[in-house]
């Protein structure tokens, strides 16, 4: 237990705070699924993780005394909405593409993060990341099954809009954790979470109309579960985001396809192929180059307080 302990430990702690967020998202997709085999709507099933995460974020935020509206309302607001914009894209495109094809659109942001990050916090992403993010890229295409991706389907039978759409849902997952990171210079972590189930249940309403059902308890119980890992998901990433470059921090979400494998394994018995190990092999790789991959850092000038480049 102690050399679990220490082992948990030796991770820096923005790496540990997305891997944490990682899971939780794992965990999350999990009953997002069990909802779905319960017949609940998508559409519902977003706005009760909403409503769950605006009443947790609410408490979280007058339990520590602050203000709820925080200073950047206007990039508290743009956070809210690019994340409510993105997820309905990520959702479309999984519901109108085959899965393989619409996870590799979706994994997709820490690219456009990478990139974001360099044009609008001049964050140089490092070697190591660069790196890491083509091993997991990789590694994501094997999983899927290359075959299936570049085949008949891509070339004649895919929805071209469904495709543009689950790109612009990468996009906007990259803006969102970029103004995240951007934010947190100035916003308490609560705040910021806050925003997106303010921005992201009426919106959601508007749009599900008369179009909601009834769950039973089981799926009530389910809902919640959706709404609470979705907390600790979004609270975990965004201290993430906090102690490490966007790019870099980000990077790690890729643990989250390693996650949801051996879940799908223990809850709906679905036994990986071949491919899935060699990808999943490399995405952990990339993982670890990031992480162990350092440039020499000279000492920090307390005078100044200036600290190590990153």
């Amino acid at each position: 237990m102690k050399d679990c302990q220490t082992f948990f430990t030796w991770f820096p702690a923005g790496a540990r705070y997305m891997l944490l967020s990682a899971l939780a998202f794992a965990l999350m997709g999990v009953f997002v699924k069990l909802a779905g085999q319960q017949g609940i709507p998508v559409l519902e099933i977003i706005a009760a993780r909403a409503a769950i995460s605006l009443v947790l974020s609410y408490w979280q935020v007058r339990r520590r005394n602050l203000s709820p509206w925080g200073n950047r309302k206007d990039l508290l607001l743009m956070r809210g909405l690019v994340g409510f914009l993105s997820l309905t894209a990520v959702y479309y495109a999984l519901v109108h593409l085959p899965f393989a094809e619409a996870t590799v659109l979706q994994y997709l942001h820490p690219m456009f993060t990478a990139l974001l990050a360099l044009l609008l916090l001049s964050e140089r992403p490092t070697r190591a990341t660069v790196l890491c993010i083509g091993l997991s890229f990789v590694g994501l295409i094997i999983m899927v099954r290359p075959g299936s991706f570049f085949g008949p389907a891509w070339e004649g039978q895919l929805n071209s809009v469904a495709v543009m759409i689950g790109v612009a849902g990468a996009f906007g997952s990259g803006l969102a954790y970029t103004l995240v990171r951007k934010l947190s210079a100035t916003e308490d972590a609560a705040v910021i979470v806050f925003y997106f189930p303010l921005v992201c249940l009426p919106a959601t309403l508007v749009l599900l109309g008369d179009g909601a059902v009834m769950p039973s308890p089981a799926g009530w119980l389910i809902l919640l579960m959706v709404g609470l890992c979705t907390q600790i998901g979004q609270l975990a990433l965004t201290q993430a985001m906090r102690l490490e470059t966007a790019s870099r921090a980000v990077s790690f979400s890729y643990s989250q396809v390693v996650f949801a494998m051996v879940l799908g394994i223990l809850v709906f018995d679905e036994i990986p192929v071949f491919w899935t190990y060699i990808g999943a092999t490399l995405i952990v790789m990339g993982a670890l180059v990031n992480l162990l991959w350092r440039r020499p850092q000279r000492p920090v000038n307390t005078k100044a307080g200036e600290m190590p480049p990153r």
